[in-house]
């Protein structure tokens, strides 16, 4: 399922160099993006993949859109969001959707690390349960009452036990096993992160099967070998100019790896 069909950059950019986001992407000015069922962005560090993540979901409204008017450019970026466009997909009569599944959502690396800090701190972890309550409709008087409650209490032992068993890897998996789900969108920044090369194919693996079999659609910022070559997506090279198309193991990062285990080649034949 393709929920979100495409996006096109502003094609305005300052001639100030210091306003932000324009001076990200100076170089795919006006640039349209065209989305498969999984769709990665590529790029070393400071290509603008993870602000080009922000700012799609920041211009589509989803849960876990990060302010981008915190950086002090309130009035620019506004510009930039009004100028950029997006364009959703079909339903299965062939009607243009009118909006994106509810449970659609941006997840930032840095969000997977707080749900393992949340583990570790029993009263974050009591506060993050509640939260989730009171978001999803709970009222005060009912949330005080659940969180007096012996389900409550079992509940948040329960994880702790079963979490402390795991190492940080170990509970990103479980994190995105909870999280991913069908019938969604999902921009995902670098979710590889703190994830062994095993558990990156593995996640990977996962993620296109809930994109082929189970109508959800992801839009990744990634620069992991073992992700990029598992993963059955169209690949933007963010790192060209101009913006283009690349297979995996075309990509600078991926014959990186490739030339350093070349060069190490004689200690594995001897080993």
């Amino acid at each position: 399922m393709i929920y979100l069909r495409s996006f096109k950059l502003s094609d305005h950019i300052s001639r100030n160099p210091n306003i932000y986001p324009d001076h990200v992407f100076k170089h795919m000015a006006g640039e349209v993006l065209l989305f498969d069922k999984v769709t990665v962005l590529y790029g070393n560090n400071g290509s603008g993949k993870s602000t080009l993540l922000n700012v799609i979901a920041n211009k589509l409204g989803i849960s876990g859109a990060e302010p981008m008017t915190s950086y002090g450019y309130s009035l620019f970026v506004k510009q930039f969001l009004d100028l950029s466009s997006c364009q959703l997909g079909y339903d299965k009569q062939e009607r243009e959707l009118q909006q994106l599944p509810e449970g659609s959502r941006y997840m930032k690396s840095e969000d997977i690390l707080y749900e393992i800090k949340k583990i570790q701190q029993a009263s974050v972890l009591r506060e993050g349960l509640m939260h989730e309550k009171r978001k999803n409709g709970m009222s005060k008087t009912e949330a005080e009452q659940y969180e007096g409650s012996y389900a409550f209490q079992q509940k948040v032992k329960n994880i702790q036990f079963s979490q402390e068993k795991y190492s940080n890897g170990e509970t990103s998996m479980q994190f995105f096993e909870e999280y991913l789900l069908p019938g969604q969108l999902y921009l995902l920044d670098e979710p590889e992160t703190s994830l062994s090369p095993a558990n990156q194919i593995k996640l990977a693996e996962q993620i296109n099967e809930l994109a082929r079999y189970l109508d959800s659609q992801f839009i990744i910022a990634t620069h992991s070998p073992f992700v990029l070559g598992t993963l059955q997506a169209k690949i933007y090279n963010l790192d060209a100019n101009p913006l283009q198309t690349a297979e995996w193991y075309e990509l600078d990062n991926v014959r990186f790896f490739q030339q350093f285990f070349d060069k190490h080649r004689p200690l594995f034949d001897n080993g």
